[in-house]
């Protein structure tokens, strides 16, 4: 008979830090169950992110360490489940988006939306319902990116919009509903009206995340963000100089006074490799992003190449995660995008979706 016990493979497991979570499945509350029959073992795990054929790495992680202590055969039972997380206080939350993922800078320039969107189709490739929100009013880049600057979202009989859907996105622009080169001249309440309409109008389709690509700065479209619009992170991008850290900082204050929670901080532009002689430059620097991650406490989720096939991408309506899939620029950005995910779903649950509304009459 095997002297195996669920306490001895549990205080085993619990030493393994797991990929992109960075930490163990005991602690993330990811293992469900164990089973043992003689020296083999049965774990049941459920995942709070998508990552595509995950089972074998996890296999690779766990094996060895279990095989120490006599197990000689592994069964991985792998369910995921991506649940709603906390957002700001008194924010309610809207239907048919469980989380709403902030993609922020300071200053403009620094591969923002690119960052968005690249994200955003990485989460979907991975097997996650998502949608992507521009909400860059003034500059709404998200039609060239996907290449759907002639496509209109179709209005229903209720005056809500169908999002316009593209390489498995489900996606909404201010730059859907205006002619590519009308400028919008509006003030502040305007450009926040705007977002609220786009968010809330729009029928969303059961996601697990929707992106929403910010403008560069902390002004009003930020201000509505926090006070209007539940979210449950954010990420912040910057290139390696000084001048853009600064923003970046501003970036990071302004959702600490808001309450949202930073998953990380994305490094663009960090170093260039010449294509004809395979030299490699920091032209903007180096270590920036990671340095500034850790003064701040947060996670360092990644760098990405100043490399001319990203703007290639991006300006023939393909982005890199969809060009070139199993490239390795789009490898950069599905690390990212796992990272991201992962990270989100070790923090505190949303119940308040669960909760009915009391109505005293």
């Amino acid at each position: 008979m095997s002297s195996l016990s669920q306490q001895a493979i549990e205080a085993v497991i619990k030493n393994i830090t797991i990929p992109y979570l960075d930490t163990d499945l005991v602690s993330a509350k990811a293992l469900q169950q164990i089973q043992i029959s003689d020296t083999a073992v049965t774990l049941m795990i459920t995942l709070g992110f998508v990552v595509k054929d995950f089972t074998t790495t996890l296999q690779q992680c766990l094996m060895q360490p279990l095989a120490d202590i006599g197990i000689t055969a592994l069964n991985l039972q792998l369910t995921t489940k991506i649940v709603a997380h906390q957002v700001q206080s008194g924010v309610a939350a809207v239907a048919n988006i469980k989380n709403i993922i902030a993609i922020a800078s300071g200053k403009g320039g620094v591969g923002k939306s690119t960052l968005a969107v690249n994200l955003a189709l990485a989460l979907q490739q991975d097997g996650a319902q998502v949608g992507l929100l521009d909400a860059d009013i003034y500059g709404p880049s998200l039609p060239l990116m996907l290449g759907t600057q002639h496509v209109a979202p179709e209005i229903l009989e209720n005056k809500r919009m169908q999002p316009v859907r593209m390489q498995g996105l489900q996606t909404i622009s201010i730059g859907y509903l205006v002619e590519q080169d009308t400028p919008m001249i509006w003030r502040g309440p305007m450009v926040s009206g705007a977002l609220q309409q786009l968010l809330n109008e729009t029928c969303w389709d059961n996601l697990d995340y929707l992106i929403i690509d910010l403008p560069p700065g902390t002004g009003d479209i930020q201000l509505t963000l926090a006070q209007k619009i539940p979210v449950s992170g954010a990420v912040i991008i910057t290139t390696p100089q000084d001048m853009a850290l600064i923003d970046a900082r501003k970036a990071y204050g302004m959702f600490r006074k808001v309450n949202v929670t930073v998953l990380g901080l994305v490094e663009n532009m960090s170093l260039h490799t010449c294509s004809q002689c395979g030299h490699t430059d920091a032209i903007f620097g180096e270590g920036g992003g990671a340095r500034m991650a850790h003064q701040y406490g947060i996670p360092f989720l990644g760098s990405l190449p100043l490399d001319a096939r990203i703007r290639q991408h991006t300006d023939s309506g393909l982005p890199t995660v969809v060009a070139q899939p199993e490239g390795d620029l789009a490898k950069h950005y599905r690390e990212i995008a796992r990272s991201l995910s992962a990270r989100l779903s070790l923090l505190p649950r949303n119940f308040s979706a669960l909760f009915p509304n009391v109505v005293v009459e």
